[in-house]
């Protein structure tokens, strides 16, 4: 067999830093032709089954007149380059392989928050990542959607092959904001699908909102309110403020605070007044109003009781209305069957039916007519 048909053949090899590459030379057709692995540096790794240089990360997958694989363990940015299978035929064919080493970027750092943050002001969070190997990619996401205006920088390393990623995110914080997680994702092609993540979740301060709850919409006298005062803000507001009028509650005895609530005994005509609910934090202070209006049971009960007089004139006029219809409709009824009677009646003697005889009896009175201005 002639050494024209005996070509080595090698695949390009991508592995991330620390793991184990495999470099694999064949040989479809060999007459017994030895062959030889060596690195970037030139320096023979194997030939055929025989190690040549002494490198405990390197070892023998297979030996055989068809092929030549090798292991390279704990593989290191540093032995990333082209390496070579020798066929030694005459002349000496060869084959490369690259291989390449991909850079694990660490895990990313989330910087520039400081808590608590006031509503309204202006946050800057970076996220930088280094050691990556093409340089990674970071994205943003709040409330799990991906946030796509921020800045992006990439810097290559001391050692000249990674590099550090980073990433700026602006936004103005507001209360909607408070324990929204901020997450800072690396994607990487080394990650395995699987990227990095850190998280900060925001704090945000703000003054508090505030809302009167009345227990009902009608108050009546006699009975019993309570105001229920509902606030929110952070820090969380201190105990509530009631007021009347502008001035502290008149009666004490009825008038009693209990937490946030505000239960009024017995009511009469003169708690009728603008009640005032007010909340304070270290941030601000925030109130709410209630104007009450004590209403008469009895002329509450009417207000909301069924209107008599107008469900009666109601049926009154749908009464009145049906019966004139029936009326008109039987008058109708009475003078079509008289004129048919009549004109039936006149021409009955000729005609051979009924509406013959109304034709001849409008004849007749048409005649009657003439007849009447010719005597004249």
């Amino acid at each position: 067999m002639g050494s024209q048909g005996q070509f080595p053949l090698t695949q390009n090899v991508t592995v991330v830093e620390g793991g184990t590459a495999i470099l694999t030379c064949r040989v479809d057709q060999n007459d017994n032709t030895s062959l030889q692995w060596s690195n970037p540096a030139q320096q023979t790794l194997y030939f055929d089954d025989k190690k040549a240089l002494r490198d405990n990360r390197i070892e023998l997958v297979r030996a055989s007149w068809h092929e030549l694989s090798i292991s390279v363990s704990d593989v290191s940015l540093s032995d990333e380059g082209q390496y070579t299978c020798s066929l030694f035929t005459m002349p000496v064919k060869t084959s490369k392989a690259y291989l390449t080493v991909l850079g694990v970027p660490e895990k990313p750092q989330i910087s520039g928050f400081s808590s608590p943050v006031m509503e309204g002001d202006l946050m800057q969070l970076t996220c930088k990542t280094s050691g990556s190997k093409p340089a990674a990619d970071i994205r943003w996401f709040k409330n799990d959607k991906e946030i796509k205006d921020v800045k992006y920088l990439k810097e290559e390393d001391a050692n000249r092959k990674t590099f550090t990623v980073s990433s700026t995110l602006d936004f103005r914080v507001d209360r909607s904001d408070d324990g929204v997680a901020v997450i800072c994702r690396v994607d990487h092609e080394s990650l395995n699908a699987t990227p990095q993540v850190a998280m900060q979740v925001l704090e945000i301060h703000y003054t508090p909102s505030v809302k009167i709850i009345p227990s009902t919409p009608f108050p009546q006298e006699g009975q019993a309110l309570t105001l229920t005062c509902e606030s929110k803000g952070k820090p969380l507001p201190e105990p509530v403020l009631w007021t009347k009028d502008g001035a502290e509650l008149p009666d004490p005895d009825r008038m009693v605070v209990s937490g946030r609530e505000l239960n009024i005994l017995f009511l009469n005509k003169t708690d009728n007044g603008t009640y005032r609910c007010e909340a304070t934090n270290t941030i601000g202070q925030s109130s709410a109003e209630y104007v009450l209006i004590v209403h008469d049971p009895n002329s509450l009960a009417g207000q909301n009781g069924p209107d008599h007089a107008l469900i009666g004139g109601i049926v009154a006029v749908v009464v009145f209305v049906t019966l004139c219809s029936i009326f008109l409709l039987g008058r109708y009824l009475a003078r079509h069957k008289g004129t048919y009677l009549t004109n039936e009646a006149k021409g009955a003697e000729d005609a051979p039916d009924a509406d013959t005889a109304i034709i001849n009896a409008e004849g007749s009175q048409v005649n009657a007519e003439e007849k009447k201005e010719y005597f004249i």
